[in-house]
This record gives structure tokens, C-alpha cells and sequence, in this order.
């Protein structure tokens, strides 16, 4: 009797220190326009980025993870809300103005609003890229230097419907990328500077290219970087002296998008190669000081990190010298940044836990970005309190963590530039376009009749267009694309609305009009 009292107390304990574990915290690392090589746990021998790619062995290290689209905003909004951006009104494209209206809606259910209410404090420390509503000036300055679209926004006036005001608590962050005005910094709903100059850098020394626009005379874009480091560390040591509640950190960087604007440590790194490889390197450092900041804060088995790209590599910003050597930007897949090709949305990603995550360990199940909000839930054994009407493209990969291996997903849908779909089945892909769907790639020539179907497992580099000898599996993968386009879902629930209809291509339309719209189900 004794014996039995004995354990049960101890079980008692147990339970109740389990209770008591206090979540683990968040990092989430975002980078921009990296493409699947430019990382030595991927294969890249050209650029070294040796704190990356010790996260990989620490950690596990994903070769079939995917972005919902192949260029940033669409990118940005799947991660945060759980659902297909094509869902929202951007049917194709990024926002690319200082006034565009914000893309999140305040009153929708996100991975950050709800962190925040499981007991999580938010944070955001990058590049947003999801727009803001700000007040408008009734009579921009005039001149022909101040024609570009920043220069019609009031800056001096708090915006609307950024990063606070849809979940984060802290936010120090640029509205867009380093080649789209407004050049200045922004905290929580505010301006911290008021643009007096023009300014705009170069893509990088071998493309002249740049956005010139609004900016504030004291932002450098060479020095973003060492800021987003330095605010990040600020960020984690605060929340790290909370002992009772955890953080959600996310870190969109503004690297290696263009410009190509590497910081005074990092400019001439790579001298042999371009400005584009210093920028990979001040990544890599970027990632050191954010785990040497956890680590010094004594919260390092507490805290999960994930570090994924937005979209693959931008063929535009022109690597010779790089290529010349070998260097291939999306190894051996197909295409680049905003095409519909592997190379445009299959990304780095790597998830670092100790003692949770089994260090060196790989995984080829497919994932998504849009899988982070129903994983996060997991994690927090909260998701059953997902509503029904938030994370409708998410899956949970808690259980690949862990080490199981299985599919996740029925299947994933993937979004180009110019709003092309493809939907991908176990090994097949079909894409509903003839080309790449848009974009800088050289392979957007027309390569299908009609559609592109291809067997990644016999075919990953997607040179062979199987679509006259399958037609059963184009049959079926359009019906999946259906289903998904009039479920505004493709997790298990009730019917959900979208944000018009995602489908805009009306000649694939004559072809499948299963993926027509319809006003009664």
C-alpha cells in the first residue's frame, strides 16, 4: 500500500511539474530571396556560412520544404496566417508601394494574435512587407524628385494595421525591401524618422538597377543588418529575464535581396565573387549573433529556432563571376524566384531544439510554410483551439520533429508571380501554365501544350512533361486544385470563403472549367 501511495505521489509530481513547463520560446528566421544552394549544408562549396550550417547538425534539416509562392509578400502572409495567400485579395504579384493597403487583416485569427493569446509575448525585428494604412498627405511635396508614391504618405502620423495591430507587441522593422521607399526605420505603429531625401542603392555591382524613392537622411541600408542584430539581441535578452512566459521572435531578414549593400566587416569578403556572396556571409553572422544571444541568456533548451528563405534565388540581381566557378544558386531544380518551378519555392529549412529536435537528422516529407501555425499549436497542445475559421492550409510537422516520418499533407498547392498554380500529389506536379508563370527565369519558355506534368521522384529537375501520357493524373490533380479553390480550405472543417476567386487564367479555365467559379454548392 505504501508502495502504491509512493508512486502515485511521484506520478502527482510529475504531472504537476509537467504543468508548470513553461512553453518553449520562438525564433523564427526568415531570410530573403536565398536560394536553395547558397547554403554548405545544401551543398554550396563557393560562399561558407559555418554558423548555418552548424545549426543543421544540431538540428534537423528539411530537402522537400516549399513556400505558398515564389516571390516575398504572398510568402510572408501564408507564414503568418496559415493560409494560401492567394486566398487574400493578391491574386498575383507583391506590394511593392509605401501606400499599398495592408494585406492582414486585424480581425482574422494569425499565428502571432494567437500566440499572443496562449501567454506568448510577440515580436518582430525585420523586413514586414505586408503593407500599413497610413494617412496621406493632401498635397505631396512637389518636384521632379519627388514623384515616386513614398512621398504621398504622412509620416509623421501613426499608420494603421502593421505588425501591433494584428498581433505583435514589440516591432522594429522597414515597411518593405531595401529597393522599395520608404528608406526608414518604423517602431510599432510609427516612423521613427521623417524622409528629407531621396535615396536608393544599386542591385550590385554588376546590375545598376535601383528603386529611388522617400528616405530618411540617417538610414543606411549597409548597416540594416547590424541593426536587425543588435535589436534582436536587445529583443531576446529582455524576454528572456521573463521566467514565467515565453516569446515568439520573428526575423525577417532583408538579406540577400537586393541591394547589394554588405556591411563594412562583410563588403570584399568574397572579392572573387560579388556582393551578393558578402550579403550570405553577414546572414550567417546575423544567425550567430541571434544563438550566441540565446545562449548567453541561459534560454538555450527552451528555445525552438526555425530558418527558412521566403522564396529561391532572384536571377536579376547577375552573379558571373559566381556562376563562372560552378556556382548554381537553385542546385539541380528547375527555374528561380517567382517562377512556378521547383527552383522558385522549394527552400532551405532547418529546425533547431535541443533536446527536443535530434541533432543531424534529415527529413525529405514535404512541408510548407503555411504548416508553421498548426505546429506552433501543436507544440502548445493547443489545437483544438484553433477556430475553425483561421489556419485552413496548415499542417502540423510537430510529429516529423519528433522523428516519425509520414506524410502531412494531402497535397500543396504553389503560386507563381503572375498567378499561375501548380499543385503537387506524393511524386507528381502539375503546373497550369505552358512556362515558368512569370518572372526573370531563363526557363520561361513555353515547354507544354496545355499544362506541365511532371514525376519529381523520376524527374526532379522537370525536363520531362509527361501531360499526353498521363491525363488520368491531370484529371485528378485539377479536381484536388478544385475542391481546394471551393472549400476556401484543404484542412479537415466547414466550407470557408475566399477572398474573391483565386483562379484569374481564363483560357486554363475553357480547358478545366471545374475551376470556374460557382455561386451555388
Amino acid at each position: 500500500m505504501k508502495t502504491v501511495f509512493t508512486i502515485l505521489c511521484a506520478l502527482l509530481l510529475n504531472f504537476s511539474a509537467f504543468a508548470k513547463q513553461k512553453q518553449p520560446n520562438i525564433i523564427f528566421i526568415l531570410i530573403d530571396d536565398q536560394g536553395y544552394y547558397d547554403l554548405g549544408c545544401y551543398g554550396a562549396t563557393e560562399i561558407k556560412t559555418p554558423r548555418i550550417d552548424a545549426m543543421a547538425k544540431e538540428g534537423m534539416r528539411f530537402t522537400d520544404a516549399h513556400t505558398t509562392s515564389s516571390v516575398c509578400t504572398p510568402t510572408r502572409y501564408g507564414i503568418l496566417t496559415g493560409r494560401y495567400n492567394w486566398r487574400s485579395r493578391l491574386k498575383r504579384g507583391v506590394l511593392v508601394k509605401a501606400s499599398s493597403q495592408a494585406l492582414m487583416d486585424p480581425n482574422r485569427v494569425n499565428l502571432p494574435n494567437f500566440l499572443q493569446q496562449n501567454g506568448y509575448h510577440t515580436g518582430i525585428v525585420g523586413k514586414w512587407h505586408l503593407g500599413a494604412d497610413w494617412e496621406l498627405l493632401e498635397k505631396p511635396p512637389e518636384g521632379p524628385d519627388r514623384k515616386d508614391d513614398s512621398w504621398r504618405v504622412d509620416y509623421s502620423k501613426p499608420f494603421r494595421n502593421g505588425p501591433v495591430d494584428v498581433g505583435f507587441d514589440e516591432a522594429f522593422f522597414i515597411l518593405s525591401s531595401l529597393d522599395m521607399a520608404p528608406y526608414l526605420y518604423l517602431r510599432n505603429n510609427k516612423s521613427l524618422s521623417i524622409p528629407t531625401v531621396n535615396a536608393g542603392w544599386a542591385h550590385n555591382e554588376y546590375n545598376d538597377f535601383k528603386r529611388v524613392g522617400a528616405g530618411a537622411a540617417d538610414f543606411d541600408a549597409h548597416t540594416c543588418l547590424a541593426d536587425f542584430a543588435r535589436e534582436s539581441r536587445e529583443y531576446i535578452k529582455r524576454q528572456a529575464s521573463d521566467k514565467d512566459n515565453p516569446f515568439f521572435l520573428y526575423v525577417p531578414l532583408t538579406s540577400p535581396h537586393t541591394p547589394g549593400t554588405p556591411g563594412k566587416k562583410f563588403k570584399g569578403k568574397f572579392p572573387q565573387y560579388s556582393l551578393y556572396a558578402d550579403l550570405v556571409a553577414e546572414t550567417d553572422w546575423v544567425v550567430e549573433q541571434i544563438l550566441e544571444q540565446v545562449a548567453d541568456s541561459g534560454i538555450d533548451k527552451e528555445t525552438l529556432v526555425i530558418y527558412t528563405s521566403d522564396n529561391g534565388f532572384a536571377p536579376y540581381v547577375k552573379i558571373p563571376k559566381m556562376l563562372a566557378a560552378g556556382y548554381k544558386p537553385s542546385g539541380d531544380w528547375r527555374g528561380s524566384k517567382a517562377t512556378i518551378f521547383e527552383g522558385g519555392h522549394r527552400v532551405p529549412f532547418l529546425v533547431r531544439w535541443p533536446g527536443k529536435v535530434k541533432p543531424g537528422t534529415t527529413s525529405d516529407v514535404t512541408i510548407c510554410t503555411t504548416d508553421f501555425f498548426a505546429t506552433f499549436a501543436e507544440i502548445l497542445t493547443a489545437s483544438k483551439s484553433i477556430p475553425v475559421n483561421a489556419a485552413e492550409d496548415s499542417f502540423s510537422f510537430f510529429s516529423i520533429l519528433k522523428g516519425e516520418k509520414q506524410a502531412i499533407r494531402p497535397f500543396t498547392i504553389h503560386h507563381s508571380i503572375g498567378g499561375t498554380f501548380a499543385i503537387r500529389k506524393g511524386d507528381w506536379k502539375l503546373i497550369l501554365s505552358k512556362s515558368a508563370g512569370g518572372g526573370w527565369s531563363k526557363t520561361s519558355g513555353a515547354t507544354g501544350k496545355v499544362v506541365q506534368l511532371y514525376n519529381l521522384a523520376d524527374d526532379p529537375a522537370e525536363t520531362k512533361n509527361l501531360e499526353d501520357s498521363h491525363p488520368e493524373k491531370i484529371k485528378e490533380l485539377v479536381a484536388d486544385l478544385a475542391q481546394a479553390f471551393q472549400n476556401g480550405r484543404t484542412t479537415p472543417g466547414p466550407i470557408q470563403s475566399n477572398e474573391g476567386w483565386p483562379f484569374l487564367d481564363k483560357k486554363m479555365i475553357q480547358h478545366f472549367p471545374e475551376l470556374a467559379e460557382f455561386k451555388k454548392r
